[in-house]
């Protein structure tokens, strides 16, 4: 009987489950499913679910834009913003986790608000900051700015995953005679490379996903994919078939990456979880 209501209960979280993974899944669906659409089937009411699907929308999104630009920038710009924090984050984590002060906590929730403060509040100052310093409109500009408004999660992320790692291994590569760069690269890091790998991929998500800050901050040179989708939106109105295809051509890249990296990226949130 015990066995029974255990199966059911775990059959009764599956379905559950499944049913909340296809309600958040839905809006990229019926995206991707636009982007076939004709500009008359996309606006139909009722919304059509059979229709006569058409790759003219694709074809059209890059003979008429430069797609390849696009991409190339969000690949520079978030990869390149995601390496530049880990370089800043790992050291500034392991000091806060192995040698922390009555003041770190503090830090640690400062570091935290200044992520619930609205971004068009410092728009302006940045802003000018980068025109002063001829970084309008640039990659690396860009790369900057997205290591500063993700660096503070990243530091909270690394700090918990270090804190589960036992002080005495650090205590004994000391012992040992390793230097503090050896005892951060051979010892830290590929204990920690679960949550490390985690981070990795959620700031690059963030930073590929951020739209306020890129397209506030560009025109032309270096718009990523972001804007490349806010393209498609005119005076004249929406194109919501090429709008859907130019979204879902900015999104398939980072879907693909989570979808292969999805048990790395599991592995590195729970790591720790358990001792």
């Amino acid at each position: 009987m015990a066995r029974k209501v255990t199966l059911q209960r775990k059959l009764g979280f599956t379905a559950l489950a499944w049913f909340l993974g296809c309600i958040m899944f839905f809006p990229i669906f019926w995206m991707i499913l636009t982007s076939f659409k004709t500009e008359i089937d996309a606006i139909a009411s009722p919304p059509l679910v059979f229709f006569q699907a058409t790759w003219e929308n694709y074809q059209l999104v890059l003979n008429q834009s430069d797609y390849l630009k696009y991409f190339g920038n969000s690949v520079v710009i978030a990869g390149g913003s995601t390496i530049l924090a880990l370089l800043v984050a790992i050291p500034s984590a392991w000091s806060m986790a192995f040698s922390p002060t009555r003041h770190t906590k503090d830090v640690l929730m400062w570091m935290l608000s200044t992520k619930m403060m609205p971004p068009v509040g410092v728009l302006v100052p940045i802003y000018l900051m980068l025109k002063y310093l001829g970084l309008l409109d640039t990659r690396t500009g860009l790369v900057i700015i997205m290591m500063l408004i993700n660096l503070p999660i990243i530091i909270w992320m690394l700090y918990t995953y270090f804190k589960e790692i036992p002080s005495e291994i650090l205590e004994a590569s000391r012992m040992d005679g390793a230097v503090l760069w050896k005892e951060i690269v051979y010892v830290l890091l590929p204990m920690a490379l679960p949550g490390i790998a985690s981070t990795l991929l959620l700031n690059l998500i963030l930073a590929w996903n951020e739209a306020f800050w890129t397209l506030n901050l560009t025109a032309a040179n270096a718009a990523p994919l972001t804007a490349f989708i806010a393209s498609y939106s005119s005076p004249e109105g929406l194109f919501w078939s090429k709008l859907s295809a130019a979204s879902t051509m900015a999104i398939a890249p980072i879907m693909v990456l989570g979808w292969f990296s999805q048990k790395q990226l599991v592995t590195g949130l729970t790591f720790g979880a358990v001792k």
